[in-house]
């Protein structure tokens, strides 16, 4: 006698493991536990960067940071800077229309989540304001550029995202103190 369904086959006798659709089964959580070790890996093994411990400290230095933004808006700086990665340097032009810039200016481009990877450099402006400085590589990153006089009497900063952007212009985000 015949069974009733013709499709359905008997048992062979042939072990699970000789079977292609157990071991297809068993992937998608064998690929779970190796993807949960390799991310407790990851957490175990990174430090966390973005956590402040003393948060009134750094609350109280926000308040001298607003200072130093009115000043730079008091002389109604404004720096443009671009990498040109042919030269392999930083150039940019610093424009004050009150008085030249005189003195040294801290360049910190600041990497948005990596701090070993910021970059700080000291540039000399001519009397023109222009400025140049060796960068071998610059990162294609998303920067925080901020840009101070030695004594940080004033401080200018913005965003960058190199190469998208060729170049970044920094301006006071505050009007000037009144007065």
């Amino acid at each position: 006698m015949q069974s009733a369904n013709p499709t359905l086959k008997a048992d062979d006798g042939t072990p699970w493991y000789a079977n292609r659709w157990p071991w297809f089964l068993m992937l998608g959580p064998f690929l779970v536990v190796v993807a949960g070790c390799f991310t407790a890996w990851l957490a175990v093994t990174r430090s966390d960067a973005l956590v402040v411990d003393d948060y009134y400290k750094q609350g109280k230095a926000i308040n001298q940071d607003l200072r130093r933004d009115r000043v730079a808006a008091d002389l109604q700086l404004n720096v443009n800077v671009r990498f040109d990665p042919a030269a392999g340097k930083l150039i940019g032009h610093i424009d004050s229309p009150h008085r030249p810039v005189a003195g040294k200016l801290a360049i910190r481009l600041v990497h948005s989540t990596l701090p070993e990877k910021d970059i700080v450099r000291e540039v000399q402006p001519d009397s023109q304001g222009n400025f140049a400085v060796d960068l071998a590589f610059l990162e294609q990153a998303h920067w925080q550029v901020q840009v101070e006089d030695q004594a940080r009497d004033w401080r200018l900063t913005g965003a960058w995202s190199w190469p998208k952007q060729r170049d970044v212009v920094l301006r006071p985000d505050l009007a000037p103190a009144e007065g």
